[in-house]
């Protein structure tokens, strides 16, 4: 639908930012009204900035806490303007306040298919990753508590204290139960590292 109404296709497109730290992509500023000469014209006068191959951002928008990863996530989308990565691994574990890591690199989950190449802040993985898993955050997607320590176990960079650490905290916040731990294990190559885990974690209480 195109909107004749200025104020209306700038409401409308608001609307998408709000929920997106401020960025929308150029299909759904079409889906609104603003074709290709109205995007040029807002970049020109400063009303818009461009964040990405067909990624823009409101001039006005303050910066979000976890901006970072709406814009990849917008960066990751496929040809139907969908966000295909997930953020996972060391930066799941960040974002859920499990253990002490702090990563460098933001670590993204995408489908197998996928041919884009990250930008320098980003790592990688290639997995297919059930709905059940994801934790829907605004702008952004991020594995489940259970799913991350799944993969965090597979990161051979991840020292066992700060994988030990994150089990603990899941546990002792009910962000997870053991038996669902010991259970996800069984058909993930880390299996045999999160067994010995669990089982020092049971030795010490």
């Amino acid at each position: 639908m195109i909107y004749r109404d200025t104020h209306n296709s700038l409401r409308a497109l608001s609307a998408v930012a709000g929920h997106q730290a401020g960025y929308f992509t150029a299909k759904q500023a079409s889906g609104v009204g603003y074709g290709y000469s109205h995007l040029s014209y807002h970049l020109h006068v400063g009303n818009f900035v461009r964040a990405g191959h067909g990624i823009y951002r409101m001039s006005l928008s303050g910066y979000a806490e976890h901006d970072d990863l709406v814009r990849l996530a917008l960066w990751s989308r496929d040809r139907h303007d969908r966000p295909q990565a997930v953020v996972s691994h060391a930066t799941a574990l960040f974002l859920h306040q499990l253990s002490d890591v702090l990563p460098r690199r933001v670590h993204l989950t995408v489908p197998p298919s996928f041919r884009k190449q990250p930008p320098g802040e980003c790592i990688l993985h290639k997995a297919w990753i059930e709905e059940r898993d994801i934790d829907r955050r605004e702008g952004f997607s991020v594995t489940t508590p259970l799913r991350t320590l799944l993969d965090a176990a597979e990161d051979v960079t991840l020292a066992d204290e700060q994988l030990r650490r994150a089990v603990k905290d899941s546990l002792q916040r009910g962000l997870i139960r053991m038996a669902a731990l010991s259970n996800g294990t069984l058909a993930r190559p880390a299996a045999s590292r999160l067994r010995k885990i669990l089982a020092s974690i049971e030795r010490a209480t």
